[in-house]
């Protein structure tokens, strides 16, 4: 299966140490009452997918109930989150969202539900910065290679996304508005199919999650330009930032959260939260998340919330800017 030869080497072979968290099925309460579905609205092997079945299966064990994870791609994760907003508001359906869910929403005209108002955030899952990553035989031997060229020629580099708004897309969008340079947009149902063609060659560059990209980096499948946050990441230490390679002033970071319908009880979203966040600060969960090279952050539903209104207004502006208007 493709999904098994993109995430072969990844950290997640070791997921069942994360099962022995100390909890028995006798400990759940009313909640969950069934298996639970949680839709991860991309395509396999990428960073959203990774990141929904490393915390599966954990809190299945916890909760004493099946978490059966379902991949449901399209429009940028909308098809999936327009499901989870449409399912009962019970807690046994929840879904792994992105910036293009939460605070990009505005760059589809003709969404035909509201991610707003009818999401309820149950917690920031985890934050990390992007990796612009180049095929290994691509004649970008540093980040000042790529951003000559993308000046020089407008229009003849083309760059993968998850799909038109996605986190990968708005970090890319915000460079081309800070850099002064246009590219070719190539959106993809989810980060795993275009990598395959990123690392096939069949695309120039991607500003890629940095967990689901970093697998074919240390095989050598891919080379590392840069990173798109305000500081070197640790798992890349010799990767510079894009600000101090030419783009002063450049950041921009990809998050993922934990959503459920919003008639969701406050009670069942607390609880949902409050399991997570035991699964995440497990010392096995937080060594899979260091070596996928995201920060895990869990915090409060209403922190959650806040965070997603102030994130629409910066890529709102960024939307704008690039007109980035899609149907």
């Amino acid at each position: 299966m493709r999904r098994r030869t993109l995430l072969q080497g990844l950290p997640l072979a070791a997921l069942p140490a994360l099962t022995t968290l100390g909890w028995s099925p006798a400990a759940a309460q009313a909640f969950p009452a069934r298996p639970v579905r949680m839709v991860v609205p991309f395509a396999p092997a990428g960073i959203a997918d990774i990141l929904g079945r490393l915390i599966a299966e954990p809190l299945a064990q916890g909760w004493g109930q099946q978490v059966i994870v379902e991949n449901k791609a399209g429009a940028s994760g909308h098809i999936g989150a327009m499901d989870v907003a449409r399912s009962p508001g019970d807690g046994h359906t929840i879904m792994i969202g992105t910036i293009g869910i939460h605070a990009a929403h505005a760059s589809y005209r003709k969404l035909a539900y509201k991610p707003a108002e009818d999401l309820r955030p149950v917690t920031i899952l985890a934050e990390a910065a992007n990796v612009v990553a180049v095929p290994a035989n691509s004649p970008y031997r540093t980040f000042a290679d790529f951003l000559a060229d993308a000046k020089a020629n407008p229009g003849k580099l083309t760059y993968g996304s998850a799909g038109p708004g996605s986190s990968i897309h708005m970090v890319t969008a915000l460079f081309e508005l800070m850099a002064g340079v246009r590219m070719t947009h190539v959106p993809y149902k989810g980060s795993g199919p275009a990598l395959i063609d990123l690392i096939g060659g069949q695309i120039a560059v991607m500003f890629e999650n940095i967990g689901s990209g970093m697998v074919h980096i240390r095989s050598g499948k891919l080379r590392a330009l840069a990173v798109t946050g305000p500081q070197r990441e640790p798992t890349l230490p010799d990767v510079p930032t894009i600000a101090e390679s030419g783009v002063p002033g450049y950041s921009g970071t990809s998050w993922w959260t934990v959503a459920a319908p919003r008639g969701t009880p406050t009670a069942v979203v607390e609880k949902i939260q409050q399991d997570i966040r035991r699964v995440v600060s497990t010392p096995e969960a937080r060594a899979k998340f260091d070596q996928l090279g995201v920060r895990p952050v869990i915090n409060p539903p209403a922190e959650a919330e806040a965070f997603f209104a102030s994130e629409t207004v910066k890529w709102n502006k960024v939307i704008e800017a690039a007109k980035l208007q899609l149907d």
